[in-house]
């Protein structure tokens, strides 16, 4: 049997749970599957997947074993598509590590979209807001938000990302009372705020000059925006947060703009960098995302 069919079968098999699946994907019958599986179990000696009647699983071996044959399959559908057209071999698992603040309507928007023109692609989304080890935890891709992407690493700026100072009107009017100022804030305010536990919260309030934008007094610390935002919601104080977050809640009126003293004192703002490890034998999916995100998320 063809073993590179093998390899193909078996990543299938696992990046779409079940051999049914993978069978349809690669347009053949799901006994035709487990005996490619069966064949490339007994060419390594080594059991790759639990099976029973509802559930696979890698095994060990297994989970080793799909790191390296991913990553193979993958340069060779690279090798196939420099020289071919369109999108014929945009296809496989590809592995996304983005900030939390991405979980938005408008990022949703882009990657149905994605997914509308490239059908054949299954986007692994991994959510948070610490960096991961691209080789190490299995990515093909990073989103980061940041001012200096690592060097060791390939960066393609995709779009700026702006930040937006925001509370509720309920805070802001408790906060008027008690400041006795009324609509408009001393200068420089200072407010109750909900922080990001991985920012230095000294540079975030500093405008260009160096001259404090605003006084913090941090009254919670979370590493996670979607809590922040929810919290800032809830009346807990001010946060800094992505336009793409509170874009609509400040339309609504659920949320406001607090207003920073001078014109220099404006929000942060970074850009969003699409990382990944390395130009050569860039695999189709992976090289298909980071063009059609390029594109979309141009706001």
């Amino acid at each position: 049997m063809d073993q590179l069919t093998s390899l193909r079968v078996f990543r299938e098999v696992v990046e779409a749970g079940s051999f049914a699946a993978a069978a349809e994907r690669l347009g053949m019958s799901a006994p035709m599957a487990s005996k490619r599986l069966a064949q490339l179990e007994r060419t390594v000696n080594a059991r790759l997947l639990h099976r029973t009647s509802r559930h696979l699983s890698l095994t060990e071996a297994g989970g080793a074993y799909y790191e390296q044959c991913r990553q193979a399959l993958d340069i060779l559908d690279a090798a196939q598509a420099a020289v071919g057209h369109g999108a014929e071999g945009v296809r496989g698992q590809l592995k996304v590590s983005a900030p939390v603040w991405c979980a938005n309507a408008l990022f949703a928007q882009a990657l149905a979209e994605y997914r509308r023109r490239f059908p054949e692609v299954v986007v692994d989304m991994h959510l948070a807001n610490l960096k991961v080890d691209l080789v190490s935890d299995g990515y093909d891709l990073a989103l980061r938000a940041t001012h200096e992407p690592s060097q060791a690493l390939i960066a393609r700026p995709l779009c700026p990302i702006n930040f937006r100072l925001v509370a509720s009107p309920a805070y802001l009017k408790r906060h008027a009372r008690a400041s006795g100022s009324g609509d408009a804030p001393a200068v420089p305010p200072a407010f109750d705020a909900v922080v990001p536990s991985y920012v230095d919260l000294e540079a975030l309030v500093k405008s260009p000059r160096g001259m404090p934008r605003v006084r913090l007094n941090a009254v919670m610390r979370s590493d996670d925006t979607t809590l922040t935002y929810h919290a800032v919601r809830a009346g807990m104080g001010v946060a800094f947060l992505p336009e793409w977050l509170v874009d609509a809640d400040l339309a609504a009126r659920r949320l406001v703009a607090v207003p920073l003293p001078t014109d220099e004192a404006r929000p942060p703002t970074t850009t969003l960098f699409a990382v990944y490890t390395s130009r050569q034998y860039m695999a189709p999916k992976l090289r298909s995302f980071i063009d059609f995100m390029s594109e979309a998320l141009k706001v």
